[in-house]
């Protein structure tokens, strides 16, 4: 066991940081280190609104001004993986939160926005932050410790609603005690040592802390306060290529279909004539991992298969599929040779996040009995407790008896960076 391993061993429960654990170097032992000096706002600078912060009593002190935008005091210094501790005291009439591996936006950005099954524009300003929050509120609420996407999709990311332990975390009017751990797509969170969040979420591997202050309107300023804040920095994560962008290194194909490469891109087609299913198959055997890619479904079903063997025959792999097609089920989980059908998603699900005859990004991510796949940074299906594949081969499919077009590119895998 190296050291980072019994440092966060101590830190939570064993059975809970099993997906939070990174490599390092032998001898390397992160330390604990102060973000906040108890005297100073040094190493900090405000964003967003007008938000008034000072230092008191060891503590730093967020107070709502009327008519400010939401409000962020954050770090000049960018994280990747790390362990945060904090203790917050918030007035129960205020909301709050703390932004990790968050951004501003450069220029006035417009973005879409999903609210109540309907999609709208939004210009987020220059200097607007945005990101992961972790969520401060009131015991009534019971959301503390999930993580909501600031200003940018504003939706949800991990919420508390089937989680009455989690619920019932926070306290009024008393210090609470937050954890973080972020380790690459992992995110967890603990309030008063009751877990609340097991994300998995790819898009943001880096960006600053912030400490927020809500837009406010009440007869008088309300508080948010924070101290004890520290941190083991614990390197990042970093995107590295499974696709050289001019061969096919690295793979292998297994008949039907044709696969070629063309300016980059992994272009693969198929006759309708040809009843086999044409792949191309990673020589390497993957067990946990979170690998990325760019589609262009232009005809036919594809997909991207993960953690199978190659079995001959015509479909050539068992294993499971993270569904690409044309027009229907994108994002789903199936398993050939197998359940078929794990999660299948509705037309209106797939309507989300798919856009036809366009590049679109997808996310698998798959870490023991865990499987979570993102499309265009929309989660589009989750399995937990999965009883099925552990390791296997990556594979891309041409569908048989199709007249199939498909192209591939940036294919990616997410590595801790030496």
């Amino acid at each position: 066991m190296n050291n980072l391993s019994r440092n966060l061993i101590s830190f939570v429960p064993a059975v809970l940081i099993l997906g939070a654990v990174v490599s390092l170097n032998a001898g390397e032992r992160p330390a604990w280190k102060p973000l906040f000096d108890g005297k100073s706002l040094d190493g900090w600078q405000v964003r967003g609104g007008v938000a008034k912060y000072h230092v008191e009593d060891g503590a730093i002190v967020g107070s709502t001004v009327e008519g400010s935008a939401n409000t962020f005091l954050c770090t000049k210094k960018d994280y990747g993986d790390f362990l945060l501790e904090f203790e917050v005291k918030v007035d129960p009439v205020l909301n709050s939160g703390v932004q990790i591996r968050s951004h501003v936006y450069k220029k006035d950005t417009t973005i879409w926005v999903s609210r109540r099954g309907s999609k709208r524009e939004v210009t987020r300003k220059a200097g607007h932050v945005y990101g992961y929050q972790v969520e401060i509120t009131n015991e009534r609420a019971g959301s503390s410790g999930a993580i909501w996407d600031e200003a940018r999709k504003s939706v949800w990311l991990y919420d508390t609603s089937d989680n009455p332990a989690a619920r019932k975390a926070m306290k009024d009017n008393q210090w609470n005690k937050f954890r973080v751990a972020c380790i690459g797509d992992s995110i967890m969170t603990w309030v008063n040592d009751i877990l609340c969040t097991d994300l998995r979420d790819p898009v943001d591997q880096a960006g600053f802390i912030g400490l927020q202050v809500h837009s406010f309107r009440g007869d008088k300023p309300a508080q948010v306060r924070w101290r004890n804040i520290r941190i083991k920095d614990l390197g990042r994560h970093v995107w590295k290529p499974l696709f050289d962008g001019r061969s096919l290194d690295g793979w292998h194909i297994v008949p039907g279909g044709k696969w070629e490469v063309r300016d980059g891109i992994i272009e693969g087609s198929n006759l309708s004539s040809d009843n086999r299913h044409g792949l191309l198959v990673s020589d390497k055997r993957y067990g946990d991992f979170t690998a990325r890619l760019k589609f262009k479904a232009l005809k036919g079903n594809s997909g991207f298969y993960f953690r199978v063997d190659e079995v001959g025959g015509g479909v050539g792999v068992h294993g499971f599929q993270a569904e690409i097609d044309e027009s229907k089920d994108i994002g789903g989980l199936y398993e050939t040779g197998g359940r078929a059908w794990v999660v299948q998603p509705s037309a209106e699900d797939v309507a989300r996040w798919f856009r036809p005859q366009e590049w679109n990004e997808m996310t698998v991510s798959a870490h023991r009995q865990r499987i979570v796949v993102h499309v265009n940074g929309r989660k589009s299906a989750e399995l937990k407790k999965d009883k099925g594949r552990l390791e296997g081969h990556l594979a891309f499919q041409l569908h048989g008896s199709q007249d199939m077009h498909v192209m591939f590119k940036d294919i990616q895998i997410l590595l801790p960076k030496k």
